[in-house]
């Protein structure tokens, strides 16, 4: 398969490194176009995560939900066990380069993240851009997010500037965690879709870009918004487990409050807490939860957005009845849900509410995903459901 590139980045040995709480602080003059979470690197999925990368090209194509006349990119090596040492990194066709810190090589420390100077590169809301990187060594573990809904490539030595991709393909993305854009001409600040699997799309056409976020951003184009996607397949709000990140309430100031230029946060997540509990779906096992537990991190995330002065959207936690559920247990977890969502729409706390679970539900069983709705496993929806929660989450931004 061939793939257009769009420009040419070149990275630098003496880039600025930053912690992972300082790798992105708000500025009101960039945007985030597009952006994804990180995770540990995991095997329970297949990628190339564990082994990492030696001597190789990686090709990784995402979709902009919003332009700009200059373009940055953010890269992470948060979850690496050594420095991460890049040789070069290319966008597009044009083969436009940009620096970090004025050179063409750079070293990302373990646990750090970087940002490349600003490229003087215009861009378009909708635009697909492909961004290519080489390893001129053994990386180790890559920091990496599993479930990108996205086709990479990796090729043995340094593709950088050719226009075929080759190699092997995975459906996860690594090192990339942002393109940001300022000096605007579709962008006046940022959006941010933070949760879990539905928030990250699963179940979506792979390489369709037909997540809930990306139906969001076409929506809110004539708005000059860019969308943040920041949705961890797995993740649970309370609880960690090693192959799908983070606990939420530990990562939502990173991940949400840390993208530039965010005014509203959007948070759908807790059915994993709910669902999953002493349950081993192959990454281990978390502990049952009561509502008022879950309704605790949700304040927790509610105080640090408005500490920061961004505005908090709470989603409903959506149906999850299925004929394979033990009777019993789906009753303990459809109460909490119950309480849950309840304590959302009513208490006044978030300053608007998406009532996910309303647009997804089936109108003769609220229990239950809407079968036009549903992806297949009950749990998820298709490309139709997503759009659905997109015209529910437009209307609170």
């Amino acid at each position: 398969m061939r793939t257009t590139l769009i420009a040419t980045l070149a990275l630098t040995a003496a880039a600025l490194v930053t912690s992972p709480a300082q790798a992105m602080p708000r500025d009101p003059t960039w945007s985030a176009a597009w952006a994804t979470a990180m995770q540990r690197p995991t095997s329970a999925t297949g990628n190339w995560s564990t082994a990492g990368f030696d001597h190789q090209t990686i090709r990784q194509t995402i979709r902009l939900s919003t332009g700009g006349r200059s373009v940055r990119i953010r890269l992470s090596n948060q979850d690496g066990t050594k420095p991460l040492h890049l040789t070069g990194l290319t966008l597009g066709e044009r083969h436009l380069t940009a620096t970090f810190h004025g050179s063409r090589r750079t070293t990302i420390a373990t646990g750090r993240t970087i940002t490349s100077d600003p490229l003087n590169l215009a861009t378009t809301a909708g635009e697909q851009l492909t961004i290519s990187l080489y390893v001129d060594g053994a990386t180790g573990p890559a920091t990496f997010h599993e479930d990108g809904l996205t086709t990479t490539y990796a090729a043995d030595g340094n593709h950088l500037y050719d226009d075929a991709a080759g190699g092997e393909t995975s459906h996860s993305v690594y090192y990339l965690t942002g393109v940001d854009v300022t000096d605007v001409t579709d962008a006046t600040g940022t959006v941010v879709t933070f949760g879990d699997s539905i928030t990250n799309g699963h179940n979506s056409t792979v390489g369709a870009d037909h997540r809930y976020s990306d139906a969001l951003a076409q929506r809110l184009r004539t708005r000059r918004l860019g969308v943040a996607n920041v949705g961890i397949t797995g993740n649970l709000l309370l609880s960690e487990l090693p192959c799908f990140g983070a606990q939420g309430v530990s990562r939502f100031d990173r991940d949400a409050l840390g993208q530039p230029g965010v005014r509203t946060v959007i948070v759908e997540e807790g059915e994993n807490d709910i669902w999953d509990s002493e349950h081993n779906f192959g990454c281990g096992v978390t502990p049952r939860v009561t509502a008022e537990q879950l309704i605790g991190g949700y304040r927790r995330m509610i105080a640090a957005a408005h500490a920061h002065g961004v505005r908090i959207v709470g989603g409903t936690i959506t149906p999850f009845k299925a004929d394979y559920m033990e009777p019993a247990e789906f009753a303990r977890a459809e109460a909490i849900r119950d309480q849950v969502n309840h304590w959302i729409r009513t208490s006044g706390q978030y300053d608007a509410v998406a009532d996910f679970a309303l647009a997804v539900g089936d109108p003769a069983d609220e229990q239950r995903l809407d079968p036009a709705y549903d992806s297949g496993d009950h749990l998820h929806p298709n490309d139709a459901g997503y759009a659905a929660l997109a015209a529910v989450a437009a209307g609170t931004i």
